[in-house]
């Protein structure tokens, strides 16, 4: 029997707060991580304060950048996206794994090796594992979940498309596709496409998807700066049966406008270190 949306996210805020209680004088960490993982991508890894106090099992996110990011420079990756927002506020207890791409499409292969790294060596609730990406990288969040459906507790891809061929694995997951109807970097007609491609497939139950009108490129990434976003990802896991998607939260072109209005600096404080290590 599954458990309605919204007691599943009472349930979570009343954990949050118990925790925020308990860890609010530590900070998280944030480590970049080189060369780590054999033949796959740099990334960073963060930690929140609850881990780091704790090593308290928590979800992982991934986050894949756009092409503006890619490059050997790992700073260039904490200019936007959910490695931005940590550091100007928004908080989630959550482990975040933000790879860099040197160039070129994201290789999905490359990304479970970076998420096999992770759940070896940290204490992470491998049934939610999330994934989020915009441009480049909601070309790879939807490459990445239709490859691996099974590791994948919920997928939000952002003005984006897909290179699959096969759209069988994205219908098995709780998707959230987004694209603004005036964007000019990436045509809606490419989110457009999949959306047709997994209806056409027969297996669109668990799809959800919106066209944000008037919205521009630049506009939707502030969807990865607000609250909502991540209580939708939360509120999947793999553990949910039958598998749904939660359609009551909502994310508006009026939302966008606020995204930074309620961001709190203090309750994320993290330290560049080399390694995590909970204390």
């Amino acid at each position: 029997m599954r458990i309605p949306a919204f007691i599943r996210r009472l349930t979570a805020c009343i954990a949050l707060c118990a925790t925020c209680l308990t860890t609010a004088a530590q900070s998280g960490q944030l480590a970049a991580m080189r060369n780590t993982v054999a033949d796959s991508y740099n990334f960073w890894l963060y930690a929140p304060r609850e881990y780091v106090a704790e090593r308290r099992r928590i979800p992982l996110i991934i986050f894949l950048h756009g092409a503006s990011l890619c490059g050997n420079n790992m700073q260039k990756v904490r200019r936007y996206g959910l490695l931005h927002a940590i550091e100007k506020g928004r908080y989630y207890p959550a482990m975040v794994v933000a790879p860099q791409n040197p160039g070129g499409a994201w290789n999905p292969k490359k990304i479970a090796g970076i998420l096999d790294w992770v759940t070896q060596h940290h204490d992470v609730d491998t049934t939610r594992v999330y994934v989020i990406g915009m441009s480049l990288g909601g070309y790879g969040t939807l490459d990445f979940a239709g490859t691996y459906p099974d590791r994948v507790a919920a997928a939000m891809a952002l003005c984006g498309g897909s290179t699959l061929r096969d759209f069988e694995g994205l219908g098995r997951i709780p998707l959230w596709i987004l694209h603004g109807t005036a964007d000019r970097a990436v045509p809606v007609s490419q989110s457009k496409t999949v959306v047709e491609s997994i209806k056409k497939s027969g297996n669109d139950r668990l799809l959800r998807y919106d066209w944000l009108k008037g919205a521009s490129h630049g506009d939707l990434a502030r969807i990865l700066y607000l609250k909502q976003t991540y209580d939708w990802l939360f509120s999947h896991s793999l553990n949910d049966n039958p598998r749904e998607t939660d359609k009551d939260i909502t994310i508006s072109l009026p939302d966008l406008k606020t995204a930074y209005e309620d961001l709190s600096p203090e309750e994320t404080r993290f330290d560049i270190v080399k390694e995590i290590k909970p204390r």
